[in-house]
């Protein structure tokens, strides 16, 4: 037996009010929960239960994929998909990091160490948890910040927008020191570090300690930078060969 359309099950006052209120979840659904109401006998408050339950999971997933879109990173980049025995990183940090109480509590994260030893992807997995579990993320490059700087500045806005950041969760600022460092990614970092300080938790990566900062900007703006970042941070330092050409050489075939 084929089910009826939404409009042939509701009279049109009830449709255009759930059309109305926004609840485009429940209105699509609404022909076959009223059906399984009926046959499954539902009273008045089961049914409208149903309803809801039906319009709350429709939003919440909505909302789900808009932080994942906003956050940036490939859906592929998972605590799942993170291969912890490949990491340097001891499994107690690691299980500490991934409960995410250091970001309830407004804390930083500072993973150093050579580059293909997973401090991006750890990082990526963990804003993703972060957004998974109901938070906002954003992941960011220096090259990213510095253009966020310069197309604000235009109009005197950067304060502003640097600002914004501050309604995340969680802010992931990613391989500082591959690159050299201009004045103005410098200013940039500088910025977005202190607009997030005990407000929101940053997470960066680079290739250099944080104390060795100041061979990429201005001293005075490195200590700056280092002090507001590092005061309630915890820091893990990887260490060892490149999980990605490991894993390149041992799947390449070698003609003999």
């Amino acid at each position: 037996m084929s089910i009826p359309t939404t409009q042939a099950v509701l009279d049109s006052g009830l449709y255009e009010a759930m059309k109305a209120l926004s609840m485009p979840h429940a209105r699509r659904q609404a022909a076959e929960l009223l059906e399984t109401a009926r046959v499954q006998r539902w009273g008045p408050h089961e049914t409208l239960a149903a309803v809801l339950d039906i319009e709350v999971a429709g939003r919440q997933a909505v909302s789900l994929q808009r932080r994942l879109r906003a956050l940036g990173v490939p859906e592929s980049k998972t605590l799942a998909t993170f291969n912890a025995e490949l990491s340097t990183v001891p499994d107690q940090t690691l299980q500490y990091l991934t409960e995410l109480d250091w970001v309830n509590r407004q804390e930083n994260l500072v993973i150093a160490g050579p580059a293909g030893t997973g401090k991006t992807h750890l990082c990526q997995a963990l804003a993703h948890k972060v957004v998974t579990t109901g938070g906002k993320a954003q992941w960011l490059t220096l090259a990213q910040l510095e253009e966020l700087v310069a197309a604000y500045r235009v109009d005197n806005r950067v304060d502003k927008k640097i600002h914004t950041l501050t309604n995340c969760d969680l802010v992931v600022i990613d391989d500082i020191g591959l690159l050299p460092v201009s004045d103005q990614a410098a200013e940039a970092l500088y910025r977005v570090v202190e607009a997030c300080y005990e407000r929101t938790s940053i997470a960066l990566s680079s290739n250099l300690h944080p104390a060795s900062f100041d061979t990429l900007m201005p001293k005075t703006l490195a200590t700056a930078t280092v002090d507001r970042l590092l005061h309630h941070a915890h820091l893990v330092q990887t260490s060892g060969d490149s999980v990605r050409m490991t894993q390149a050489l041992s799947t390449s075939i070698i003609p003999t």
